[in-house]
């Protein structure tokens, strides 16, 4: 048996994914992740480890997530490659009938979509090429000279260089977009592109304006009618109807050029008819091109080839909801599909999310300030006894002295096993992972060790009823992102919950106080 996974299935499984992320009943996010990917990797940097796809492995990443940040209408699109108009290159063409016994020229590739047959002009104008001057004396087309900036339905030429490119206007890419969506590589393609009254014109022009825009020629014959003729209305048959073309034939009695005059409709093939022209000595010969289903600007995916998914996620820091750390690293970015509330079954959907515990903390009685003054050494061990015995550790992720909220997160490691899920011989703090509490028992304390000096949670800030959100310093209100019971905040999230769809492991990125990061990820179909 023989078989193939056809392009249009790749384009129809990116608009699904296109509607399954901006539908109501799910939630799409974005995370950061990793803070201390030198202890999987002291060669992190330069080469990061490639990401792995199991269960466990999902887990894993999970006990890493740092914050999310949720993925809204505005920040996904259809995109596909960029090609940038520059003068002397030579484009390919659309062509119907590209495959591996017909490649595309000159690109030479077995697929359409993988040439260069559109481009994107400085004004971030799309443009289709029809024509890239091919003939008898150039089969593999010409150099572009002139740059398409027109925004004329019909196709034409862009110029008076003779360079013989037909160009077929699309559409205009927005600011906004290309903001968010415009990269080295890619170029995104409008929304909603069968009912979006920006490309109405386009669209409707596709089916108004006749179906057949171009006839190749492939021999311009010899003794072919009359010298110096242009014969009109000349058929052109096949299964459509209603296409015509104009012949002139040249002083050398071979055909100079051959223009559609009417483009007719229903073809999906075609032939010139040359019965009104008296016999040659050599026939000429034509290739009819047939436009993609519902003519040119009809459908913008299926012609293009919109089989890549951008998402944009913007991280910056928000004095009001402070989930993106600073001070600390990351290394990994992926994207997870309707992630739980904590301790809920519903999906989250706040604009930004925690993945991490924290504490309140201060000072002892004599000296309950002391926390304005402390520091913890990012990705360092901090531990509290919470019973007889029974010791909770977590991994820092960040402190500010300024409200004493420390960040942390915990996983496998700090219960003694290893990455890969097996049991290490020993373990610092036992087999059991504990959490940390307001409520220790025994022997238990308050008090939170490894930092600078001597700090303690702060039980008596936020209670079930009367969560604390926020903490009022020298008049100055400080919102620190999650909520508090008496001094101890779990995740906004759910660990392990959702779909992990995407995992980027990436050189590490320090974030400050006043960065912001631009995150553009692409999927593939």
């Amino acid at each position: 048996m023989s078989a193939i996974r056809t392009n249009q299935l790749n384009i129809l499984a990116a608009k699904n994914f296109l509607a399954d992320v901006e539908s109501v009943n799910n939630s799409y996010y974005t995370f950061i992740a990793l803070t201390n990917p030198e202890s999987l990797s002291p060669t992190w940097d330069s080469a990061p480890l490639s990401p792995k796809d199991s269960f466990d492995d999902e887990n894993i990443v999970w006990d890493s997530i740092i914050a999310l940040k949720k993925i809204n209408v505005e920040d996904i699109s259809l995109v596909v490659n960029k090609n940038t108009w520059e003068s002397g290159r030579v484009y390919d063409m659309y062509r119907h009938n590209i495959t591996r016994d017909n490649l595309s020229k000159p690109s030479n590739f077995t697929n359409l979509y993988y040439s260069n047959y559109y481009v994107v002009n400085q004004d971030y104008r799309v443009y289709i090429c029809l024509n890239n001057g091919t003939s008898p004396e150039y089969p593999s087309g010409r150099p572009s000279l002139d740059e398409p900036l027109f925004t004329d339905l019909e196709p034409r030429s862009a110029g008076t260089s003779g360079d013989g490119y037909i160009w077929k206007y699309l559409y205009t890419i927005k600011p906004s977009q290309i903001i968010k969506f415009d990269s080295v590589n890619y170029i995104p393609v409008p929304k909603n592109w069968s009912t979006n009254s920006d490309v109405a014109d386009v669209r409707n022009n596709a089916s108004t304006s006749g179906q057949l825009k171009v006839v190749l020629i492939t021999n311009r014959g010899l003794n072919v009618g009359t010298a110096n003729q242009t014969y009109t209305n000349v058929p052109i048959k096949g299964d459509g109807s209603g296409a015509e073309a104009t012949i002139v034939v040249n002083s050398e009695s071979k055909v100079e050029s051959i223009t559609v005059t009417n483009g007719g409709s229903n073809y999906t093939f075609g032939t010139v008819d040359l019965t009104s022209l008296p016999n040659a000595t050599v026939t000429p010969t034509f290739e009819v091109i047939i436009p993609p289903q519902g003519g040119h600007g009809y459908d913008i995916y299926r012609e293009l080839g919109s089989t890549n998914i951008m998402i944009y996620s913007r991280i910056e820091n928000d004095i009001e909801n402070p989930d993106f750390i600073t001070g600390n690293k990351f290394a990994r970015i992926g994207i997870v599909q309707n992630p739980k509330e904590y301790d809920s079954n519903l999906n989250v959907t706040l604009d930004k999310a925690s993945s991490v515990g924290a504490l309140i903390l201060k000072g002892d009685q004599s000296a309950p300030d002391a926390y304005q003054s402390a520091s913890f050494t990012v990705n360092s061990i901090v531990t509290q006894t919470i019973g007889t015995g029974v010791t909770a550790a977590g991994r820092v992720v960040s402190y500010d002295p300024f409200t004493g909220v420390l960040k942390y997160w915990q996983d496998r490691s700090i219960a003694g096993f290893n990455t890969d899920g097996t049991k290490s011989n020993t373990s610092l703090y036992g087999y059991q992972l504990q959490r940390f509490t307001a409520t220790p028992t025994g022997s238990g304390s308050l008090k939170i060790n490894n930092g600078s000096v001597d700090l303690y949670i702060d039980s008596q800030f936020g209670t079930i009823s009367n969560p604390g959100v926020s903490t009022v310093i020298n008049n100055r209100t400080y919102y620190l992102g999650q909520k508090f019971i008496s001094g101890v905040s779990n995740p906004e999230v759910k660990k392990y919950s959702g779909n992990i769809i995407y995992v980027s492991n990436i050189e590490s990125n320090l974030r400050t106080k006043n960065q912001k990061e631009d995150i553009k990820i692409i999927l593939q179909f």
